[in-house]
């Protein structure tokens, strides 16, 4: 999984029909909450509702494809969660 902001949308009012219905969201890598330049932005099916400048948890590849039921979906990548805070240890053992 990765942590991703989101940075646009993509409207494809024509798409392969298994994908009718879903939303097309531009998604930019995040390192600890600062943007990844190393990792280009992509595009994730998004079905719950993230919006541009919301944080998401990203799952790509073949757990992608299980969108749907009965069948596996053409897609690389989707959005599994809008992210509400990050904890991260610091380390110290004070």
């Amino acid at each position: 999984m990765l942590i991703c902001r989101v940075v646009g949308s993509i409207w494809a009012t024509r798409k392969e029909d298994h994908l009718k219905g879903f939303k097309f969201l531009v998604v930019q890598p995040e390192t600890l909450g600062s943007f990844d330049t190393q990792q280009p932005v992509f595009i994730a099916v998004d079905r719950i509702g993230a919006g541009i400048g919301d944080q998401v948890m990203v799952t790509r590849g073949t757990p992608a494809t299980f969108i749907h039921h009965e069948e596996t979906v053409p897609i690389d990548a989707l959005v599994i969660g809008i992210v509400d805070s990050v904890d991260i240890a610091s380390g110290d053992s004070q």
